[in-house]
């Protein structure tokens, strides 16, 4: 088969298309041929190297490497003892036993994956939908569900209201009542996130978010959910009501700084970073996960939008588009 290798750390040059042996089905495992692999800021940051010592102190991998953790295919072979699946049979996948940036694999035609990492795909979501919403939309999932769930009438900042996770929260928070104000970078994403559910959407390259955010809600917002980190998450603090809660479940300008508990004080305020891989620890969580994220889409509520589609060849070029931020919906491979 063909995948995409890394054979060290560096630039989306460093991807290269290469032939090597097909995986084989061993016991609990299944073949996978992929049809759609999902592309996550996490395989750049596997991809430059680095990033990831910060969490676990220390992250050694071997090279050569493929890159990715998500994908959707079908069934093509399954091993001894597998019982879930059968040949023929639509699936996906978001992540492997350890934490969802370990382990990965996916840029590749053919994958063998345990059984209770796998997923089955309803009729009523496309490979593309599956593979463009299962990780994204599991991290949505554990910031609506575990860490802050927007009620009726309450007013919720998202930021990169028209990027992948923000956009998912943005009609996950209007749909269930929440006032949502939304941050982007252009008028082309204004368009995408109004279309997301913002009541209200703020240019940051032509306003200071903070000051726009406080003329709309003077008493603070409820929430805020930042996937950028580094660039927003500090001043962030700025715009919540007493009570607030910040929440980080991303890092697209870098890590967020040590916060300075004293300053959150005079409002009681709370900050939480979303961690996915403790919300979908299992065969059971994942697919119970997965089961609600697939309604939600087949309802309408969650709109998952794939901007791009590149053949698997051009990884890095998709990755490229990634890091200069081309698009702001889902992109895709497709071996």
């Amino acid at each position: 088969m063909y995948a995409i290798r890394i054979h060290q750390n560096g630039g989306p040059e460093v991807m290269a298309w290469e032939e090597i042996p097909g995986p084989v089905a061993t016991p609990g495992t299944v073949i996978v041929r992929h049809t759609a692999i999902g592309i996550n800021f996490s395989d750049i940051n596997v991809r430059r190297g680095g990033f990831y010592k910060t969490i676990r102190g220390g992250l050694d991998v071997g090279f050569p490497l493929i890159p990715g953790n998500e994908a959707a295919g079908i069934v093509e072979e399954i091993g001894e003892g597998v019982t879930d699946f059968r040949v023929g049979d639509r699936v996906a996948y978001a992540g492997m036993h350890g934490q969802f940036f370990e382990d990965t694999g996916a840029y590749c035609e053919l994958r063998a994956v345990p059984q209770d990492r796998l997923v089955a795909v309803p009729a009523s979501v496309t490979d593309e939908q599956a593979a463009a919403i299962l990780l994204k939309g599991s991290t949505a999932s554990l910031i609506v569900n575990r860490l802050h769930k927007p009620a009726k009438g309450e007013v919720v900042l998202v930021h990169t209201a028209a990027a992948g996770v923000g956009s998912l929260l943005c009609q996950w928070a209007s749909a269930l009542g929440a006032t949502v104000i939304g941050t982007v970078g252009s008028p082309a994403k204004e368009a995408i996130a109004r279309d997301n559910g913002c009541a209200h959407v703020i240019l940051y390259r032509e306003a200071d978010f903070v000051e726009a955010v406080n003329k709309i809600a003077p008493d603070g917002v409820t929430v805020v959910y930042d996937g950028v980190g580094k660039d927003t998450f500090e001043r962030s603090l700025d715009v919540l009501s007493h009570f607030g809660k910040a929440i980080n479940y991303g890092n697209a300008s870098g890590p967020v700084a040590p916060v300075d508990i004293q300053r959150m004080a005079l409002r009681s305020l709370s900050v939480a970073r979303a961690g996915v891989t403790g919300h979908i620890p299992d065969a059971a969580a994942l697919r119970a996960v997965a089961a609600e994220l697939f309604e939600l889409v087949a309802q309408g509520v969650l709109r998952p939008r794939v901007d791009k589609v590149y053949p698997l060849e051009q990884a890095a070029s998709a990755h490229a588009d990634v890091e200069a931020a081309r698009y702001s919906g889902s992109l895709l491979l497709a071996p």
